[in-house]
């Protein structure tokens, strides 16, 4: 293809970018067709021959864009994840058109040296250990496996076991300790480690979901050997945070190794008003935080973080003859990836677009509106907000005055219908025994008028589902 018509067709695609986001606050926030749609429209035999790259794209829209959910919209509120904001999705653009493989600094010395320089960033907003190494992985599922298996390697060779060399057989018993209500991709981790997703020892939580510092103490006191101690900031439902100061106290008496899972709720500790809750995590030895969700970077953006650097780098290291080596940063030491996109740009535009002060305002203006959503979803006699809303998560009962099975089947019914309405997007879950509607505020694009408009949705659907039931 020559440079003329590569223009052309890079124009087009930035024409239709643009169309596409420029209808985003109006356009239904729910995917226009079903998945088996989806599947009948994309049906085809493998091509014989190719087509022009042109029409390839319109082709490729044209099959695409009516399964895709609103995600960048202003009211899509049903996972905790970001609107991909321009500067980062700019950054992502011209990432792809370098096409680096971001392995090693010899190959793409900007690409580790934006890494490095971003790494520090990020330990300075989030107020974490200076001499922390930062490795750019995909998502928390895979900060949270990174970050876990330099632990894992880390306290085994605290007994003289390397674990990267010998593996797990014969291996002294690693006990891993965490709170009952951790996220699923903690759990991911262990099971790809090796550690088992259910050989753990969970600790009861109050009814914010948080770890009771009191029964930790009492759980890990009775272990001996190494041990991986595992909380979190920023609870999946109530957005609340384990009492830090007091774990860490707890685990570092016992030569625990202590992770935190921050995938969101570590973006409290750039907002002066919302650093509190996450006091005491510092004490930590490692941490995992998307950056597609508050910073709002593109997808496939996480960073697992991790106070020993050299733990850190033993974990991951790929080592090969014909690969370099040096005194300089290479960025695949960090992850689990040896070949990977160069990540650290479009967390470097974000970072430069927003500045520390304009990440504080985005993450004060979504816990502001998550409590303005919960006022005006509890002002309804038989709604009940089932959390403190101590950051961006509302956890929403409906029928707090009825049977539960029947307000569990309702509730079910009432998402479905928001869902289908397409004013906002919200999810469900299963909590505390009872099937709620979950609101994740997160979009940089979301005002309040927004929260107003999506809470009289939610209010209407769930009128509507109980006047239905009734007749």
């Amino acid at each position: 293809m020559n440079a003329e018509d590569l223009r052309a067709v890079l124009h087009d695609i930035a024409d239709r970018a643009v169309a596409f986001r420029e209808t985003r606050a109006e356009a239904t926030h729910r995917p226009l067709c079903s998945y088996a749609e989806a599947q009948a429209a994309f049906n085809a035999a493998v091509p014989e021959h190719g087509i022009a790259l042109q029409e390839l794209i319109r082709e490729l829209a044209t099959l695409t864009e009516p399964g895709l959910a609103n995600m960048v919209g202003p009211r899509f509120f049903g996972w905790v994840i970001g609107a991909t904001e321009p500067a980062g999705m700019a950054a992502d653009w011209l990432t792809s058109a370098w096409a680096q493989n971001a392995g090693n600094a010899h190959a793409t010395p900007t690409v580790s040296a934006c890494e490095e320089m971003t790494g520090r960033w990020l330990l300075d907003l989030l107020d974490l250990p200076r001499q922390s190494s930062v490795g750019f992985v995909t998502g928390a599922t895979i900060a949270n496996f990174t970050c876990l298996a330099a632990a894992r390697g880390e306290v085994l060779r605290r007994v003289g076991w390397d674990a990267e060399a010998d593996g797990l057989f014969g291996a002294p018993l690693v006990h891993v300790v965490l709170g009952e209500e951790a996220h699923s991709t903690v759990f991911s981790g262990l099971r790809y480690l090796g550690l088992g997703a259910k050989r753990v020892v969970t600790v009861p939580v109050n009814e914010q979901g948080l770890m009771q510092p009191g029964e930790f103490a009492k759980a890990i006191a009775k272990l001996d050997g190494p041990i991986i101690a595992i909380a979190q900031a920023g609870h999946i439902n109530s957005g609340g945070f384990d009492p830090f100061t007091e774990i860490a106290e707890a685990a570092h008496a016992k030569g625990a190794w202590l992770h935190v899972d921050g995938a969101f709720g570590l973006w409290a500790r750039t907002c002066p008003d919302r650093a509190h809750l996450g006091r005491g995590l510092e004490l930590a030895d490692s941490w995992g935080v998307d950056g597609h969700k508050w910073l709002q970077t593109p997808h496939d953006s996480a960073y697992a973080i991790v106070r020993d650097a050299e733990a850190h780098r033993r974990a991951m290291l790929i080592a090969a003859s014909y690969l370099p080596e040096g005194k300089e940063r290479h960025p695949a030491d960090y992850v689990p990836e040896l070949s990977r996109r160069a990540r650290g740009f479009a967390t470097w535009a974000m970072i430069k677009s927003l500045g520390r002060e304009g990440i504080a305002a985005m993450v004060r203006r979504h816990c502001a509106q998550a409590r303005r959503m919960g006022e005006r979803l509890s002002a309804e006699s038989d709604i009940e907000v089932m959390n403190d809303v101590v950051l961006n998560q509302v956890a929403v009962r409906l029928g707090a005055d009825m049977d539960g099975a029947k307000a569990d089947a309702l509730t079910d019914r009432a998402i479905a219908r928001i869902q289908r309405d397409g004013v906002c997007f919200v999810g469900g879950a299963n909590w505390r025994g009872r099937q709620i509607v979950r609101i994740s505020v997160i979009s940089a694009n979301t005002t309040d008028a927004d929260i107003d408009r999506s809470a009289d949705a939610i209010i209407s659907a769930w009128r509507a589902e109980k006047h239905a039931n009734a007749n």
